[in-house]
């Protein structure tokens, strides 16, 4: 059954938006010197103030930010970091920064050297953002070119990092930044040309880590056979064997009165025969258990980790695979995203990452954009706290934007962390709890039969003056001593327990592989086993991960549900009493207040993005006449954005409208964000008609949104509210962009759609 999506019971209440501008401290205009040596000088010096402690330098001492003190404000001293040593090699990398035949300006190195650590200096020394661009032969609003093959001509390290500051070129301080208009977000499949990107592979690899070598079957026996009760086992096997054989041929063979008598032949040599044979079952099947187990996750592996990811190339926005990813590309990201690949943060709203997989430590971390630090770091104004550097590996908690990929696959941070952590698999609990109790019996069983042997010793050679057989009686004798002692042992082992192990897990794993569920750590076979209970996330998973409107509120009174025999309820019924101006308002909340997007997936023209907006655009489509979205949305000038975030379940965006006034519209969960809505519609027939919210409203609406919720429904709810300018004089501004508005000041007061 597919998920069911409620359209607008349209209201809205937002939890206190917590103000950016109090985790920007200012800094002071002396905090930076500006450099004294001549743009694009490879000498020239960035000199900074950072923190006296000794925490204040990461790693090799070339970021200006310590990871342990983010939010530092206060400075004690200078500290010149030249461009040659922003950039020296780290011991052990000089191989990656040279490179043949590049055709690039940079090296792999050289990138690597803006991440590890997070350096000012080395962003600085590379040329900023336009010095990136430049040198790495892309541009930062249009992308890569789809048509790109092998390029032949170079750029030059010098004509690259000229960029940053070239007034024609690139950053200049009389000019403005150029356009942060973002591509048309026409999407288009990924296109696929001969040798496409091939000298940016050949130079900076591919997004994907080196395949683990495969072990072979003779390893993995090997590696089966070193099991404590295998090995004590296989002692006492050959013992018992090499025993038993003395004891067959060591004795007369019968004569033929015995045979007649029925005496049957000695055959001790079977029981170590046995337990050989058994040795070998267990090592034989465990090695190959684990070998087609590897096999079958060295293709899940290539399919797990594989996702599609949005990127800009040749100017519109394209579906691909994070494999495709390569250095260059301009890769867009929001809340929820996992960074694949390292780069640098080019234009946004509002961007926070957590960062704690790659630096430990659970701040969220605020992306400023490349253009801004270039400008802030021409002017001498940079503070320690600038932060356009994104790490792969780490999550967006926030916000959305573009940002530059510098370094992909095993060049990547997370690619070299992932790389250093490849380790042998461990033991499961129950291999884990045989091994100690084959030391105990190894120690016990021993124990034993050497006190055993010496009580039986001391005995025989007490009675050995009594004696009256020959030396080969004696002989035989104390060789029936050594055998009982040996048999003490072989007794106390459990010969079966490792075979039945082994059969077990083999079983179960292959009782789960026919219900199409791949195992790759056996112990999971052992958890499942005592499982009483699963707790699952119900969308996705028991269903088609698929939502629909079906229902919802317009106004105070209007209802409409697509579930119902009723046509007269039916939406597009309902929608046709509904005025124009209405309609346009809440197509304009759908259209505009969304990340998703219009793409094509399996060749069928769908909408791409969360399966909630999805869904609205869907309804909007079919419902209230909307058209192409990249249209919809050219044609509206979008001043301001509020990305989505989790803590207040809501998002808005703010449009200049033709009169010259602003609206903003604001969507979210309805029953968090009720309480900011203090009017609605009244009569949708006339757009006009806005009642306040009465007691009784709000208890009709709050009821509504329980039999929604009661029905296994989403609700959602749209709000709109219009201001003479923007941002409001009554509001305050985001310390980082004095344009923008504080959410929490303006989101009160709202007008429920």
């Amino acid at each position: 059954m597919a998920d069911r999506l409620l359209a607008p019971p349209l209201k809205i209440n937002a939890q206190t938006h917590q103000s950016s501008s109090s985790d920007d401290s200012s800094f002071d205009s002396d905090a930076i010197s500006p450099s004294a040596s001549s743009a694009g000088d490879e000498r020239s010096l960035l000199t900074v103030k950072v923190p006296g402690s000794p925490t204040a330098r990461s790693l090799d001492g070339d970021t200006l930010r310590s990871r342990s003190d983010s939010h530092a404000t206060q400075f004690e001293h200078f500290e010149e970091i030249s461009t040659v040593d922003a950039l020296r090699p780290d011991n052990g990398a000089e191989a990656d920064f040279t490179v043949k035949d590049n055709p690039f300006a940079f090296s792999p190195g050289q990138l690597n050297k803006l991440i590890n650590p997070k350096s000012l200096s080395a962003y600085k020394a590379l040329g900023g953002i336009r010095g990136l661009e430049k040198g790495l032969r892309t541009d930062v609003t249009a992308g890569l070119n789809v048509d790109e093959a092998s390029l032949k001509d170079a750029v030059s390290f010098e004509e690259a990092t000229s960029a940053g500051t070239s007034k024609t070129d690139g950053f200049s301080p009389e000019a403005p930044p150029r356009s942060s208009t973002a591509p048309p977000d026409t999407i288009v499949s990924a296109q696929e040309v001969p040798g496409q990107f091939e000298s940016r592979v050949r130079v900076y690899r591919k997004n994907r880590l080196p395949e683990k070598k495969a072990i072979s079957i003779w390893k993995l026996l090997w590696q089966a056979y070193n099991d404590k009760i295998l090995i004590l086992l296989t002692v006492a096997a050959v013992i018992s064997l090499a025993l038993g054989l003395y004891e067959t041929f060591s004795t007369q063979p019968p004569t033929p009165s015995d045979a007649a008598e029925g005496s049957t032949p000695k055959v001790d040599w079977v029981e170590g025969l046995a337990i050989c044979v058994a040795i070998i079952i267990v090592v034989v099947v465990t090695a190959l258990n684990d070998w087609q187990k590897e096999k079958q996750f060295v293709r899940l592996n290539k399919k797990k980790e594989d996702r599609e990811i949005k990127v800009v190339r040749s100017g519109k926005s394209v579906m691909t695979s994070v494999y495709e990813l390569t250095v260059g590309d301009v890769l867009h990201i929001e809340p929820g995203d996992l960074i694949p690949a390292d780069g640098i943060f080019i234009q946004g709203h509002n961007v926070r990452c957590d960062e704690s997989s790659a630096t430990g430590e659970s701040d969220q971390m605020k992306k400023t954009a490349g253009e801004e630090v270039s400008r802030q770091i021409f002017h001498g104004v940079a503070s320690p706290k600038l932060d356009p550097f994104i790490i792969s590996g780490s999550k967006v908690l926030e916000g959305v934007g573009t940002y530059l990929v510098t370094s992909v696959g095993e060049n990547s941070s997370f690619g070299k962390t992932m790389m250093a952590v490849r380790q042998k698999t461990e033991p499961t609990p129950l291999q884990v709890k045989l091994d100690g109790l084959a030391g105990a019996i190894a120690k016990l069983g021993s124990a034993a039969a050497i006190l055993l042997f010496f009580v039986l010793l001391f005995r025989f050679l007490a009675g050995l003056p009594m004696n009256p057989g020959n030396a080969a009686v004696k002989a035989s004798t104390f060789m029936d001593i050594l055998i009982v002692a040996i048999t003490i042992i072989v007794v106390a082992v459990p010969e079966g327990l490792p075979l039945a192990v082994t059969l077990a897990l083999a079983y179960a794993t292959t009782r789960m592989l026919k219900e199409n569920n791949l195992v790759r750590i056996l112990r999971s076979c052992e958890t499942m086993g005592n499982a009483t209970t699963i707790c699952s996330d119900k969308t996705g998973t028991l269903t088609q991960n698929k939502m629909s409107v079906v229902g919802g509120k317009i106004g105070a009174s209007t209802e409409f549900s697509s579930t119902g025999a009723d046509e007269a309820t039916s939406p597009q019924t309902v929608l046709k009493t509904v005025s124009t101006e209405v309609k346009d308002l809440l197509r304009e909340s759908i259209v505009l207040n969304s990340t998703a997007f219009e793409g094509e997936q399996d060749q069928v023209q769908t909408f791409i993005g969360s399966k909630t907006e999805t869904a609205l655009l869907t309804f909007a489509r079919e419902c209230l006449g909307m058209g192409i979205v990249a249209e919809e949305r050219a044609s509206s000038a979008i001043i301001q954005l509020f990305p989505f975030d989790s803590r207040q379940k809501c998002m808005g965006v703010v449009v200049r409208r033709p009169s010259g006034e602003y609206r903003l519209f604001v969507k979210g969960a309805a029953e968090i964000l009720l309480a900011q809505a203090t009017s609605t519609l009244g009569d949708v027939s006339n757009s006009s008609d806005v009642q306040d919210i009465t007691e009784k409203t709000r208890l009709e609406l709050t009821n509504t949104i329980d039999t929604y919720a009661r029905n296994s429904l989403r609700t959602i709810a749209m709000l709109y509210r219009d201001f003479k300018s923007w941002p409001p004089h009554e509001a305050r501004r985001m310390e980082e962009d004095r344009s923008q508005a504080n959410f929490e000041d303006v989101f009160q007061e709202m007008t429920m759609v």
